[in-house]
């Protein structure tokens, strides 16, 4: 880590004017890059205090090595000048909008002879007009389906084009009248590319010229007492109306907009943004940002305009933005979207109205897509990494919990009593290594004696595990593999010691788990509890209990490992306690195995059912003979000799073939 102080530039070396600068690394890679209206001011805050910056902007001046400066005349020259380096130097530090989803595109490629619709996801292609973006391929699909009627667009691809095209012969499509059948010349390439146009147009909301120019036709077909024409133009025009249905009206039939909003908290930030074309909603797209610094809501509006609409087409910018704060450098802003779209932007703040209301909906689904995104963070390296230290730290551990096994019980007013283990490796589960127990020394309701047992077991195990790799022979050679099997290659059941024990429940339950660990003689792997009132941390022998932030990564990940391990403990309870349920009273039943016994239950839905049942009901089920039929009805009904219903005595064995096979 490099001092900062070593490469701070010099008093009065740094002009006051508007500019861009750019820290490197080492090796001389840009790391970051901002601009500025007064270079000399907005450089000095980065060095002046240092402990007061945000603790990515910590580690962003850590790792650089120096700082350079370009003097630009004009903000807007600033603004372009940030973006083209941004662009160039994908510098790892800068605010990157990713996706949370790859969204679909309704694409009609223009570039070709004879353009395609399509669904179309990932990188933009020069030449393609594309419609969206959509939340699911099926709205597009359903979408289409409706305007081929109208618009017969050639939907196959490059391969079925031409293999048609060589047989002569059009697709099934083109047979049913939803396309125009361009490969065998049923329609000219120009022709086709008409209709194309016609498509976008419908698309890009001129939607009324193309419904009256239909309703026109019809009337004129009614009238010519064209019957069959007129009740296809009459379909066409319902099928344009349901394609338009799918799409909210939110604003004025002339509303073109982007409405944009934001949710954050101190290091992400989540966007959502509805394209509104011609009054409709005609996609809606979400991105999330990690925050370097500690930026306003109007600087993220500001860094987001100039990604989203950088690299898009002049036609994609619409003439009025709306968003939840305006940029600092509002005019700047305005001034290079205009030029990028070739005419008026307006970038405003809804304060009423319908905009405003649906403002309101927007900013509603970003902080959904918020929560989403926490709830998928699990799998980042970064905040996983993160939740350890914190663990580590708040429980004064010697290491890093890098893997930790959390054990839960359950049991149902004392019977079935089970426990479940579940391992996370920083920090991700290793379902693999689940383990659960039937509890076997402890009769009725004993959370606490039944956790003693679940963790003597284990490590009773893990002991014995270590003694046959002869880890704990010092003299002797150990078996070759260590803890992996060398027969299998896989690890050994157990084999693995966990640096941290976590329990579900208070002190009690911690106590028990720290005597059992004790009883065998094991004293490098720690424990601690999660009590589910008020999530507090439990330490063997500590009075007061450890309270982690409830929004730190660490809080997170205890109670993702103790959910887990709920979970798991209540799924194995409920297997047990129904295969009990179902099948315990037919177990002394002569004759009858478990594929029996479940084909029964099956059949019968219940165990109740069955006991109502007459043996030739039961004799019905594939592989029950009349002789064991009897037997189960016997059994079930408390009696030792045939059941009631057999009045003629014992099947004989023709009749009981069915025991047999």
């Amino acid at each position: 880590m490099a001092d900062p102080a070593t490469y701070r530039p010099a008093p009065g070396s740094v002009p006051e004017s508007p500019g861009v600068y750019r820290f490197r690394d080492g090796t001389g890679r840009v790391i970051y890059v901002g601009k500025a209206k007064n270079l000399r001011a907005r450089l000095n805050s980065y060095f002046a205090d240092f402990a007061g910056l945000h603790p990515r902007t910590q580690t962003m001046l850590q790792t650089a090595t120096d700082v350079a400066w370009t003097v630009v005349g004009t903000e807007v020259e600033a603004l372009q000048l940030e973006y083209s380096w941004i662009k160039e130097f994908d510098p790892r530090f800068n605010v990157k909008y990713r996706d949370d989803k790859s969204y679909p595109y309704l694409a009609v490629t223009m570039h070709e002879d004879v353009p395609r619709v399509q669904v179309m996801r990932g990188a933009k292609k020069k030449g393609v007009r594309y419609f969206g973006p959509y939340s699911h391929a099926w709205a597009i699909r359903e979408t289409v389906d409706q305007l081929l009627r109208v618009f017969p667009v050639r939907t196959c691809s490059a391969g079925v084009f031409q293999r048609q095209r060589q047989m002569g012969r059009p697709c099934l499509l083109g047979d049913i009248g939803k396309c125009s059948a361009p490969c065998v010349g049923r329609i000219t390439e120009q022709g086709h590319r008409d209709l194309a146009e016609d498509f976008c147009a419908f698309m890009a909301g001129d939607t009324a010229r193309f419904i009256r120019a239909l309703e026109k036709d019809m009337k004129a077909a009614a009238a010519e007492q064209e019957y069959e024409r007129a009740a296809r133009l009459r379909d066409d025009i319902r099928a344009l109306q349901r394609a338009l249905e799918k799409q909210s009206v939110v604003l004025g039939d002339t509303t073109d907009c982007d409405v944009i909003a934001f949710t954050d908290d101190q290091l992400e930030a989540a966007v959502q943004v509805f394209y509104v074309r011609g009054g409709r909603i005609r996609g809606q797209r979400g991105w999330v940002v990690d925050k370097v610094e500690d930026v306003t809501t109007g600087e993220l509006v500001e860094q987001f305009l100039l990604q989203m609409y950088g690299e898009t087409a002049a036609e994609a910018v619409p003439r009025e933005i709306l968003v939840p704060a305006l940029p600092p450098d509002t005019d700047a802003v305005v001034e290079l979207l205009a030029e990028h779209r070739g005419g008026r932007v307006d970038l405003r703040v809804p304060q009423r109205g319908d905009k405003k209301t649906l403002m309101e909906t927007v900013e509603r689904n970003a902080v959904e897509a918020f929560k989403q995104h926490k709830t998928r963070r699990a799998t980042d390296l970064t905040t996983r990494s993160k939740g350890l230290q914190e663990l580590q730290d708040a429980l004064e551990l010697e290491q890093a919990p890098l893997r930790m096994e959390c054990y839960d019980v359950s049991n149902l007013q004392g019977t079935n009593v089970v426990a479940s283990m579940v391992v996370f490796e920083d920090g991700l589960a290793r379902k693999g290594e689940y383990r659960r127990f039937s509890i076997k020394t402890v009769e009725g309701q004993d959370d606490v004696r039944s956790i003693h047992e679940v963790i003597r077991r284990r490590f009773k195990r893990y002991l014995e595990e270590t003694e046959k790799t002869g880890e704990l022979d010092v003299l002797g050679e150990p078996e070759a593999g260590g803890p992996i099997d060398p027969e299998t290659g896989r690890p050994r059941k157990f084999a693995y010691p966990p640096n941290l024990v976590v329990v579900d429940g208070g002190p009690p339950q911690v106590a028990a788990a720290q005597r059992a660990l004790d009883e065998l003689g094991i004293d490098d792997v720690d424990v601690c509890g999660i009590a589910k009132r008020l999530e507090e941390i439990w330490l063997p022998g500590d009075e007061d209990p450890v309270i982690l932030p409830r929004n730190s990564e660490a809080m997170y990940l205890v109670q993702r490992l103790r959910d887990q391990a709920h979970d798991f403990a209540i799924r194995y309870h409920r297997t047990k306690r129904s295969k009990g349920m179902l099948v315990s009273e037919l177990d002394d039943v002569p004759g009858l195995g478990p594929g029996r016994r479940k084909a029964l239950i099956k059949h019968f839905g219940s165990v109740k059912l069955l006991k109502e049942a007459g043996p030739d009901q039961i004799a019905e089920v594939p592989g029950i003979g009349r002789r064991t039929a009897e037997n189960i009805v016997a059994a079930l009904r408390g009696h030792d000799g045939a059941a009631p219903g057999a009045q003629d005595g014992a099947a004989s064995p023709a009749q009981d073939g069915g025991d047999r096979t």
